[in-house]
């Protein structure tokens, strides 16, 4: 399985950043894909998820309304997925390296340890 995510960078508190990831599995389908971050010395933290099976997607409170995750589920090819993650009105404790991975029992969770396949994360800096 590889994940492979793009688009971190740096951005002033109140600015927009998007995220992407590509996701491709050799024996399944990587539907239920959710972006995780992580500062130095904190829990990681489940920001969202999406099913791109049905569509149905959730956010944790502290991205709601200002993150939106997306994606369409690609029934041609269906072990390599795509999903997106907008994020608008960054304020500084979003600040992270961001990961996306992939829940292979397709459920979707706010429990970062249910992911069983992580990419290898972008940084994403919000400035004050």
């Amino acid at each position: 399985v590889q994940l492979v995510e793009s688009g971190g960078g740096s951005v002033q508190a109140g600015g927009s950043l998007r995220l992407s990831c590509a996701a491709s599995a050799d024996s399944f389908d990587p539907y239920l894909i959710g972006w995780i971050r992580q500062v130095p010395g904190k829990e990681r933290e489940v920001i969202s998820y999406i099913n791109l099976v049905d569509g149905s997607r959730e956010y944790a409170a502290s991205v709601k309304g200002r993150f939106a995750i997306s994606g369409d589920y690609n029934k041609q090819t269906v072990h390599k997925q795509t999903v997106d993650l907008q994020m608008n009105s960054l304020k500084p404790d979003d600040t992270a390296i961001y990961y996306c991975a992939v829940d292979a029992a397709g459920w979707g969770t706010f429990d970062a340890a249910e992911y069983d396949y992580w990419g290898q994360g972008t940084q994403v800096t919000v400035s004050s």
